[in-house]
């Protein structure tokens, strides 16, 4: 992907779909990834986890805090919290890549397909972060 920001305007051109595949297969892995840590962490944090996922979903009966009827754990709580928001920062900045990305196809803008690379680059960058501090958690 790194590669990629510096092609000229015929290789993007040739290339684009294979950009776009490999930044599928890259995502792919990576939420395989985060996936496969999120299930070993302690059920305290899994439920506090999702719990703040489901909020996420319902935001007119939350205010960015778990229910209050849970007898959820503080500790798990306040874990859970850091991960989602490392999570959900990681997510918004895979969002604007793609956006980019597709900016740039309708566009037919090398300009913008290097700048979605390193977008892209960024974004895997920052959900590799996060991937790690659920890992801390395990320890």
């Amino acid at each position: 992907m790194a590669e990629a920001t510096k092609w000229s305007v015929m290789k993007w051109l040739r290339e684009k779909k294979n950009v776009r595949k490999i930044a599928d297969h890259a995502n792919a892995a990576l939420d395989k990834l985060d996936r496969e840590v999120k299930e070993r962490w302690p059920d305290p944090v899994k439920s506090a986890y999702t719990a703040l996922e489901a909020q996420s979903f319902a935001p007119s009966r939350s205010n960015g805090h778990p229910p209050q009827h849970s007898p959820l754990d503080p500790g798990a709580i306040a874990l859970a919290k850091r991960m989602k928001q490392a999570n959900d920062e990681a997510y918004r900045a895979r969002e604007i890549a793609e956006e980019t990305f597709d900016a740039a196809e309708k566009q037919l803008s090398t300009r913008l397909a290097r700048e979605g690379c390193l977008k892209a680059i960024h974004a895997w960058d920052m959900l590799e972060e996060a991937i790690r501090k659920g890992e801390g958690i395990l320890h």
